[in-house]
């Protein structure tokens, strides 16, 4: 179990500093038509979201089991733990920015 949670961190961990990298190329890419370019814009921008939609598919489901079991016990704790599912959900928003960013300059 504990192999699983570490590998499951290293994909988290790796989506974020993708997404961190690809925000960084996209904030000083100038506008252009080369057909290479915008290739390796979509590839990025797919990748940014897809990579983000994963990291927020395994952020959700090991928040939303410790909310489901916070929530069994003390059930006042409800509103905190929708909290902490949202903010885990919001990965995958951040990922999507992205993609828009990186699309914009295309």
């Amino acid at each position: 179990m504990e192999r699983t949670i570490r590998w499951s961190w290293r994909i988290v961990k790796f989506s974020i500093f993708f997404v961190f990298i690809s925000f960084c190329g996209s904030a000083w890419a100038q506008t252009t038509s080369d057909p290479a370019t915008v290739g390796w814009a979509f590839l990025a921008a797919s990748i940014a979201t897809g990579l983000s939609a994963i990291a927020a598919g395994i952020a959700v489901a090991h928040v939303g089991a410790a909310a489901v079991g916070a929530i069994s016990e003390k059930p006042e704790m409800a509103g905190k733990a929708l909290i902490y599912v949202g903010l885990a959900e919001g990965i995958a928003i951040y990922g999507l920015i992205i993609a828009i960013m990186i699309l914009g300059k295309v």
